[in-house]
C-alpha cells in the first residue's frame, strides 16, 4: 500500500510538471496545474463536503463535536510528538506524551481535554515540518486532488503522516471508514466561518490561499519565527534608500 501511495504521488508531481503553465512566480511553476486541480477541489466541496459539513454542525450537539475534535486530536498528539523528538524539540515531544498519557486516561480515550486544561501545551508538528527542520527546502506549491494545498516537500512527507496517524491501525476496516469520514467532516464543519470569509473577502481565492498556505507552512517550519526571505530584505532596503 506504501508503494502504492508513494507511486500515486509521483505521478502527481509529474502530471504538474507536464501541465504547469509559465509563471513569474518562482513558488508556483505549476500555476496552470494548480488553478485547474484547486477549481476541481472547489466544486467537489461545494457539491459535497461543505453542505454535509453544514448539516454536521446544525445536526450534532457541539459538546459531541468537541468530544470528536478532541478524540482525534489526542491520536494526533502521538504523531506530533514523534515529529519533536525527530526534530530534536526533546521538552516538546515530552510534554505531547503527558498530553497523550492524559488524555487517554482521565481524558476517557481522548475525549476530553484534560491536558489542556491543565496547562499543558497542544502542539501540531507532521513530518513535513520535521523535513524542513532538517534542511530540506519546501519546493514549489502544489494541489493536490481533494487534499488541498501542499508543497512538494510535504506531498512527499505525505506518506509518513498517514503512516504514523494510529487511526489507520483501526481494525475493522469499516469502523476505521466512518472514523476517517466523520473526522473529514467534523474538520471541514470547523472551517465554515473561514471558507465563507474567504469567498466574500477573496477577488482570487487561488492566489489568497496559495500565499496564505506558504506563509504559514514556513511560520511552522520554523515555530512562529521564520527568517528573512531575501526579497524581505531587499525590501527593507528599498524602503530606507527611499525614506
Amino acid at each position: 500500500m506504501m508503494k502504492t501511495m508513494t507511486r500515486t504521488l509521483a505521478l502527481i508531481v509529474m502530471a504538474a510538471v507536464m501541465t504547469g503553465c509559465a509563471t513569474t512566480n518562482k513558488q508556483d511553476p505549476f500555476e496552470g496545474y494548480n488553478r485547474t486541480m484547486f477549481e476541481f477541489n472547489d466544486k467537489v466541496d461545494k457539491v459535497a463536503l461543505k453542505p454535509v459539513a453544514k448539516a454536521y454542525q446544525t445536526v450534532v450537539p457541539s459538546f459531541v463535536q468537541t468530544g470528536i475534535g478532541n478524540f482525534f486530536g489526542n491520536l494526533g498528539d502521538v504523531w506530533t510528538a514523534v515529529n519533536n523528538f525527530l526534530q530534536g524539540k526533546f521538552e516538546d515531544g515530552a510534554l505531547d506524551v503527558v498530553r497523550v498519557t492524559a488524555n487517554s486516561t482521565l481524558g476517557v480515550l481522548g475525549l476530553f481535554d484534560i491536558a489542556s486544561d491543565s496547562g499543558v501545551p497542544k502542539h501540531k508538528e507532521d513530518f513535513g515540518q520535521t523535513l524542513g527542520s532538517w534542511g530540506v527546502p519546501s519546493g514549489p506549491f502544489l494541489v493536490l486532488p481533494l487534499l488541498g494545498p501542499s508543497t512538494v516537500r510535504d506531498t512527499v512527507a505525505l506518506p509518513a503522516d498517514i503512516y504514523g496517524n494510529p487511526w489507520t491501525y483501526k481494525e475493522p476496516l469499516r469502523w476505521r471508514n466512518v472514523g476517517t469520514g466523520v473526522r473529514i467532516i467534523d474538520g471541514r464543519a470547523a472551517l465554515l466561518d473561514a471558507s465563507n470569509l474567504l469567498e466574500d473577502a477573496a477577488l482570487d481565492p487561488y492566489q489568497f490561499v496559495r500565499d496564505a498556505y506558504l506563509q504559514r507552512r514556513r511560520s511552522q517550519v520554523y515555530d512562529g519565527n521564520p527568517p528573512a526571505l531575501p526579497h524581505d530584505d531587499e525590501l527593507e532596503e528599498n524602503d530606507s534608500n527611499n525614506k
